[in-house]
């Protein structure tokens, strides 16, 4: 799994927004000041966002952007693979691939899957609210 300035910035964007979540809509301007993106390459992040149901838009002097789902259902699995497609380092980890005719007995596909296994683990279980939180606390103090 390789992540892209394009899946790195709708991860981003997608935080900015869970942050923000319940309060009014999220500007691009703001969000692209930030999250310290193009502005013009982020309308082009979001509006794939918007397609792929993550992120919904308002038009207008108030417009903006908002989550189109509760951060607490959206992972940062969800987003990787809508934004940058599977998430396995090869294509044969896939139970359907029958490309190559050794793919049974290839001592690698099992490295392959495990690696795709534990990918999966974590990203399939870190949500946006569970980020958005860590971002509200705040640093963390000690007193003695």
């Amino acid at each position: 799994m390789k992540i892209t300035y394009r899946g790195d910035y709708a991860l981003k964007a997608v935080l900015d927004l869970a942050i923000h979540y319940g309060e009014e809509l999220v500007t691009i301007h703001e969000m692209a000041r930030r999250i310290d993106a193009p502005v013009k390459f982020l309308e082009q992040v979001l509006t794939d966002l918007k397609k792929g149901g993550f992120v919904e838009s308002r038009r207008g002097k108030v417009g903006g952007f908002l989550l189109a789902k509760a951060p607490d259902k959206i992972t940062v699995g969800d987003v990787v693979r809508f934004i940058e497609g599977p998430i396995e380092p090869i294509a044969c980890v896939r139970h359907e691939y029958t490309a190559c005719r050794d793919v049974y007995k290839c001592v690698f596909r099992k490295v392959w899957q495990d690696v795709s296994a534990a990918t999966s683990g974590v990203i399939d279980h870190v949500t946006f609210e569970e980020l958005a939180a860590k971002i509200h606390k705040g640093p963390l103090t000690y007193c003695i």
